[in-house]
């Protein structure tokens, strides 16, 4: 996002005094004419950027440049980025307008903020702009508590331990590898890595969270959207979850949101039923949560779990069948 990628511009400026356009790009990933036009860009903000040329040239702020915001605290600072990354700014042609209110907040903070708040933004990705759902779900709250260690976790690079409840089965303690944290229809999700493998954890079924002093294994720079679409890809496919295609009774529906791990896809069907695209954790789980639905749904893919279904349906009817 063009407006995070300003923040750090200013940043490095405020941090190193001067630096050559090469400097910068190599700093931010970019090529030399997009710090170009990112420093054209601050400069129509009212920025005060200036070049020296020569040897020993580059681009710097005008010394004892610092923008007046009093009475903002770190984490109200925090809420402002967070809302500031949402794609309807760009929709509605604020996007230069919160290029320099983002500026103005991270340099009202304290110095010892300013990294964290400057990272802040790539770790958290709200509403990404995909068909996972389509339709908004019921707000699922995290208590606060829960939320506070598994920010100060993402923010700060450590590892974290929570105490998870993943559906039909007991609440186990992991540690993590915090990458950051996504929300889809008020659905909150935490990204990490344990053991080195993807994990994407709900976090309305983290009952308990721990910060951990030890740094986590995870990359400087991340690009949330692509991990996500990524993993959700992977919901698709396969991967460790289990995708499924079913029938639902409407008044079911939520019953079957609330079990999965997310609903991908939804229309209406015949009779009155809905068709829904959902993933579960494993084959267990999905057979697990589908059996609690009875007759109010039916599994049309993938072939094994309607066998799995249907042979668990036999046992059963063969054990309360009329006797001899």
């Amino acid at each position: 996002m063009r407006a995070d990628r300003l923040v750090s511009l200013v940043l490095l400026l405020r941090q190193h005094g001067r630096l050559p356009a090469s400097a910068l790009a190599r700093e931010l990933e970019v090529s030399t004419r997009t710090v170009l036009r990112d420093i054209e860009a601050l400069s129509a903000a009212g920025v005060p950027v200036y070049a020296e040329r020569g040897r020993h040239g580059g681009f710097a702020l005008l010394p004892g440049f610092r923008t007046e915001l009093t009475g903002l605290n770190h984490d109200e600072a925090l809420a402002l980025l967070v809302a500031g990354s949402r794609r309807g700014v760009q929709m509605f042609g604020l996007g230069s307008a919160l290029a320099s209110a983002m500026l103005k907040v991270v340099d009202a903070l304290p110095e010892t903020y300013r990294d964290t708040a400057a990272g802040a933004a790539q770790r958290l990705l709200i509403e990404p702009e995909t068909d996972l759902l389509s339709r908004r779900l019921v707000a699922e709250e995290v208590p606060d508590a829960v939320m506070a260690e598994v920010l100060r976790a993402v923010f700060a690079g450590h590892r974290l331990r929570i105490h998870y409840a993943a559906v039909g089965q007991s609440a186990k303690w992991r540690t993590v590898d915090p990458i950051g944290l996504v929300t889809v229809r008020d659905q909150g999700y935490l990204l990490a890595t344990r053991s080195g493998a993807d994990r994407t954890y709900r976090l309305s079924r983290v009952l308990a969270a721990e910060e951990l002093a030890e740094p986590a294994q995870r990359p400087d720079r991340v690009d949330l959207d692509r991990a996500w679409q990524e993993r959700s890809t992977r919901f698709r496919t396969g991967g460790d979850q289990v995708a499924v295609l079913v029938r639902v009774d409407p008044a079911r529906r939520e019953d079957l949101a609330g079990t999965a791990l997310a609903v991908l896809a939804e229309e209406a069907d015949t009779d009155d039923r809905l068709r829904l695209e959902v993933t579960f954790q494993d084959r267990r789980h999905a057979e697990w949560a589908l059996w609690q639905l009875d007759t109010s749904a039916e599994v049309l893919a993938p072939q094994w779990l309607r066998n799995a279904l249907h042979d668990r349906a036999a046992v059963i009817a063969s054990r309360y069948g009329a006797s001899s």
